[in-house]
């Protein structure tokens, strides 16, 4: 008999991957794919669009074809801020322009004169000002800069639901895609902001379609389910969602450690957006609050420093394990103030490394400043009814990091957890209760370690 499974396609702006989950949510098979990026009008890097288009359409096919499998759904986990547009054909018209491509200052500047401020503005939409990172800018730009290129465009689908329009062949939006610093929604009033209307971009915008329900179609003579899609960073914290419900937040790792509290009701302020707060979107419409930390990417930089001083390999800190009497001997002979967060840097990058007698002696230091401002921007959405934390990602896996962490939250229960490719599990467990029958337990899904 075929095994039943969700097909799932997590797609990040390097890796595309393809992943059948079983019944309890077990990975079966993965496939994972690279494209090079090709160059806009501009000459700026772009995905390209096309190739995923083609790599998309032909792996369904290859998995429909398989026989030991089922595929009983389909859904979708992508990078948000992007937007693909398609014409009346659902034909491609444009390219999906990179987030990280600088946005027109003069055009910045008419627009957020135009509608009320960067500061009320950003407040209303829980969208700091990020350039091409608040997706609705780059509709905007095409508008003003691009005329004949918006005209032509029957909707403007973020990644995710494009991804999702290539198997149901409908048009729909999506609110984790919508709600994540887009500038598009106003979280005050849970709808568009009257700027969408005003400049008719809300007639390029596809209906928006629940992030938890699902379509039926046909491939190939076989009925299956297909999702809308999901933003990523909302995708991820749906497996512990399904699993705790008890207030958590949850730190999760990388370039950037970003904690996450759906349980957080406050609303966004303009102080807590100049600290680097936002808000998400979650699958079922609710506010995730969000602090971001440029810590993974620090301690990138740092480690290298490290290895470049001591002469050692740029990894070397992998072999480090935690010492707690180093730790306190560090603490008591602190040469610098703590750090404010206003200062928006890890203090280890202005530490004089001739202070430190040893390589381990000094990567102690380094966690101690990161977890120092850790804490400041944890802080910022944590709430005295937060009962447990979980990290996920990098750090995760860090002993110095995780017992620093649980030393700093002696009340709450600090745990690292392993979550196989959580944003892809995530997008499965969105639609589990259309394909999938068998109840959902914790353990097959999320594994903890205590500190």
């Amino acid at each position: 008999m075929p095994l039943p499974v969700i097909a799932i396609f997590d797609i990040g702006k390097t890796n595309k991957k393809l992943f059948l989950f079983n019944e309890q949510y077990q990975i079966v098979f993965e496939q994972q794919q690279q494209f090079e990026e090709i160059l806009d009008e501009d000459g700026f890097p772009s995905e390209n669009i096309i190739a995923l288009t083609n790599w998309i359409n032909q792996s369904i096919q290859d998995v429909l074809a398989m026989e030991d499998y089922t595929i009983k759904a389909i859904n979708f986990s992508a990078y948000g801020a992007s937007f693909v547009h398609v014409d009346d054909n659902g034909d491609v018209i444009a390219p999906l322009y990179n987030y990280l491509k600088p946005y027109d200052e003069e055009l910045k500047e008419r627009f957020y004169h135009q509608y009320g401020g960067e500061e009320s503005f950003s407040v209303a939409t829980a969208s700091p000002v990020l350039g091409n990172l608040n997706s609705g800018l780059q509709i905007y730009w095409l508008k003003h800069k691009k005329p004949n290129k918006f005209n032509q465009i029957k909707y403007a689908l973020h990644l995710p639901q494009y991804l999702s329009f290539l198997v149901s062949k409908q048009y729909f939006s999506d609110i984790t895609s919508i709600g994540c610093h887009t500038a598009l929604w106003n979280f005050t009033h849970n709808r568009y902001h009257d700027w969408v209307q005003k400049e008719g971009i809300d007639e390029k915008l596809a209906p928006i379609f629940p992030s938890f329900e699902t379509i039926n179609v046909q491939l190939n003579n076989q009925s299956l389910l297909c999702g809308t899609g999901l933003h990523d960073s909302s995708a991820a914290i749906i497996p512990y969602l399904a699993c705790f419900s008890e207030p958590f937040v949850l730190i999760s790792t990388g370039t950037w450690c970003i904690t996450l509290n759906p349980f957080n009701k406050n609303k966004l302020t303009a102080d807590e957006l100049k600290e680097d707060c936002l808000s998400y979107k979650g699958y079922k419409g609710n506010s995730i609050k969000a602090a971001r930390l440029f810590a993974g990417n620090e301690h990138e930089v740092q480690t290298k420093r490290l290895a470049a001083h001591y002469n050692v390999s740029k990894d070397y800190y992998t072999s480090i394990n935690y010492n707690r009497e180093l730790i306190e001997q560090l603490q008591h002979n602190n040469i610098l103030e703590t750090p404010k967060r206003t200062e928006k840097s890890i203090y280890f990058s202005q530490r004089d490394l001739q202070a430190y007698s040893s390589y381990e002696e000094a990567y102690h230091q380094l966690i101690i400043d990161i977890i120092d401002m850790q804490i400041l921007s944890s802080n910022l959405v944590m709430e005295a009814s937060t009962r447990k934390i979980f990290v996920d990602g990098g750090f995760c896996k860090n002993p110095i990091y995780m017992n620093l962490l649980a030393a700093a939250y002696p009340t709450k229960e600090v745990y690292s957890t392993h979550v196989a490719q959580a944003t892809a599990m995530g997008a499965a467990l969105a639609i589990h209760e259309h394909w999938n029958n068998i109840p959902l337990t914790t353990e097959k899904i999320i594994q903890l370690k205590r500190y």
